[in-house]
């Protein structure tokens, strides 16, 4: 007997997204249409009605997405560091891959949303506060511990997210340079931008 069993319905919203990532990456925003996700995604309209009202929603659905993923893969490997310094430096690392591991995500969170409006530009910025406030707080233990030496963290985080958000710009619009071949200049250039003495930097350099 065939299996008719309906998709469930986690699964199709799902390939939704992974449909939406692919259109709005290589149409843009204001020339993707519903109907082109839609294709891509072999559902229907009533299939993305029912999980999105709007073409606006799922694409704020997206960076979301990008932003937990990131998130979540943060909070799960820099909980094994003893160390703020250590932790920043992971969470540097782990930004960088996963932004390299998800370019489609990346363009959309980063590229995107910028100058489509109000709600994409405060949605854009509450992803960049999360991420700043990850670095901040990071950098606060480091200063705690006397890893590194007393400064304004709030300014350092701010400058560090910066940085990355111009690196994985570059990336998006040229293809370089690649963000794993990146994060050896860019470690250095940032550990170094907070105090970490040479010698740390080293040991840092040869765990990778």
């Amino acid at each position: 007997m065939l299996n008719d069993a309906p998709t469930p319905p986690q699964e199709t919203r799902e390939r939704i997204l992974e449909a939406a990532v692919n259109v709005f990456a290589s149409k843009g925003y204001h020339d993707t249409k519903v109907d082109d996700i839609v294709a891509e995604s072999q559902t229907s309209k009533g299939s993305f009605y029912f999980y999105f009202p709007s073409k606006q929603d799922i694409f704020l659905a997206l960076v979301d997405t990008f932003a937990d993923l990131l998130e979540s893969r943060l909070r799960a490997r820099v909980q094994a560091e003893t160390s703020g310094v250590a932790r920043v430096d992971l969470a540097l690392r782990v930004c960088l891959e996963t932004f390299g591991q998800y370019r489609g995500l990346a363009k959309i969170a980063l590229v995107q949303a910028t100058g489509l409006g109000h709600v994409f530009e405060e949605k854009r910025r509450s992803v960049n506060d999360r991420f700043i406030a990850f670095i901040k707080k990071n950098l606060d233990e480091a200063v705690t511990e006397g890893g590194i030496s007393a400064l304004d963290t709030d300014v350092a985080a701010c400058a560090w997210m910066g940085a990355l958000n111009e690196i994985v710009l570059r990336w998006v619009y040229t293809g370089q340079p690649d963000p794993v071949r990146a994060l050896p200049s860019l470690r250095r250039l940032l550990l170094q931008s907070v105090g970490i003495p040479e010698e740390k930097i080293r040991e840092y350099e040869e765990k990778s």
